[in-house]
């Protein structure tokens, strides 16, 4: 499953709802948490319930809820989005706001439980207590992906927000540490200029080079960018099938040691270009009669 990028629409927009599919984001989530003012959470369930359930809405692409961070919310929440029925529901995960602690996701897992909902949870990872038990969420079997939250990590820490991003870095650093050892997702923190096409393509990057398989958006106009960044670009797939075909040539000659282009290849090398093709495929920019596998 691809998750480059993840866009967030309000929950009490049915119009905006039916057109996320159209932004080409390889991940909707209908938001009933911060997107919907607190006297509109009622309105944003029943909405987000006929949109799931409407027959002509069939989109070709993950479809998500993010819940509330409250119990009392959260049971509200899978009330009205589970208890009509899960037979014509189209969904295929939930996010989990404010998570600090793997009981957290064990919980939810076990209220989706109840209502014969087996979905993967995204865990939203946006508070000291969460960022610190990283590891442990992102081991919950429950648990298919850590989504970094920085605005709301800087909010409870106290930290005042730069464009520079260290008052952050090592929570950002964390939370995809975690989700390596314990082989879940990592999702970046939104980027919340999204008229600012350069310093998201800038902050994306970024996001690639620490290791996250994909970004938070806010605006349609966001998924673009951050898509193109985080599939990998020609010239990368051509030294990772160079990598792999040399590797594949140095087993049968049962050699532990090859060259590509004057570097010689070692495993963690090998690992990146594996990485690389799994990117690749992912995003449908690879296939094996190409790069002859």
């Amino acid at each position: 499953m691809v998750r480059r990028s993840v866009l967030f629409t309000p929950g009490d927009r049915p119009e905006m709802l039916r057109k996320a599919p159209g932004s080409g984001a390889d991940v909707i989530v209908f938001d009933l948490e911060d997107a919907v003012a607190p006297g509109r959470k009622d309105e944003a369930r029943e909405t987000v319930r006929e949109v799931l359930t409407a027959p002509d809405f069939d989109p070709d692409c993950e479809v998500c809820v993010r819940l509330n961070a409250d119990p009392d919310a959260i049971a509200a929440d899978l009330e009205s989005v589970f208890d009509g029925g899960t037979d014509e529901l189209r969904l295929d995960s939930v996010m989990l706001p404010k998570v600090a602690g793997p009981e957290d996701v064990d919980r939810l897992a076990g209220d989706l439980a109840a209502y014969d909902a087996d979905l993967p949870v995204l865990a939203l990872l946006e508070s000291a207590a969460g960022i610190l038990a990283a590891p442990e969420v992102a081991a919950a079997s429950a648990t298919d992906a850590v989504v970094f939250g920085a605005e709301d990590l800087a909010a409870d820490v106290g930290a005042t927000r730069t464009d520079r991003g260290t008052e952050v870095l090592y929570a950002r650093e964390r939370v995809v540490l975690a989700a390596a050892a314990h082989d879940c997702e990592a999702v970046d923190t939104v980027y919340t200029d999204f008229e600012d096409r350069d310093g998201l393509v800038e902050e994306a990057s970024f996001a690639v080079q620490l290791g996250y398989d994909g970004k938070l958006a806010i605006h349609p106009a966001q998924v673009e960018p951050i898509n193109e960044a985080f599939t990998p670009s020609a010239e990368d797939r051509e030294w990772a099938s160079r990598v792999l075909a040399a590797k594949r040539e140095a087993d049968a000659a049962d050699r532990g040691v090859f060259e590509v282009d004057g570097e010689m290849i070692d495993a963690p090398l090998i690992a990146r270009a594996e990485r690389i093709r799994r990117r690749a495929e992912a995003a449908g920019v690879w296939t094996n009669a190409q790069y002859n596998e």
